[in-house]
């Protein structure tokens, strides 16, 4: 289960930018193709900021959709699913521009 680790990694994100005040709020942008199950990191973000000035905050996460340009034809498309396919000419050599993400973006923190 990955997302311990992940969840791991955002509380140690969280701390490190709180600087000593209480984390309230974490928003984090996930790509599709990180493949997380939110409710696995939800809970493991439960287990792992217990005991931490993350302790209690709302995890808030933000899904965001795989896409890739076509080096065949030059389309941009939605990557719904595996295999990852051009949705233009079906081609499968794409440059991936989208999805990938793990990305804290925003903290919200009570004042000090």
């Amino acid at each position: 289960m990955h997302e311990l680790s992940i969840a791991e990694s955002i509380v140690r994100v969280a701390c490190n930018h709180a600087d000593e005040r209480r984390v309230t709020r974490v928003h984090v942008k996930l790509g599709h193709l990180r493949q997380v199950v939110p409710s696995a990191l939800a809970f493991s973000f439960g287990l792992v900021a217990e005991g931490t000035g993350v302790e209690g905050a709302e995890l808030e996460m933000e899904e965001v959709p795989a896409a890739g340009i076509c080096r065949r034809c030059g389309e941009e498309s939605q990557l719904e699913g595996f295999p990852l396919v051009c949705r233009t000419c079906g081609g499968f050599d794409l440059e991936i521009i989208r999805g990938e993400e793990l990305l804290v973006e925003f903290l919200e923190l009570e004042e000090a």
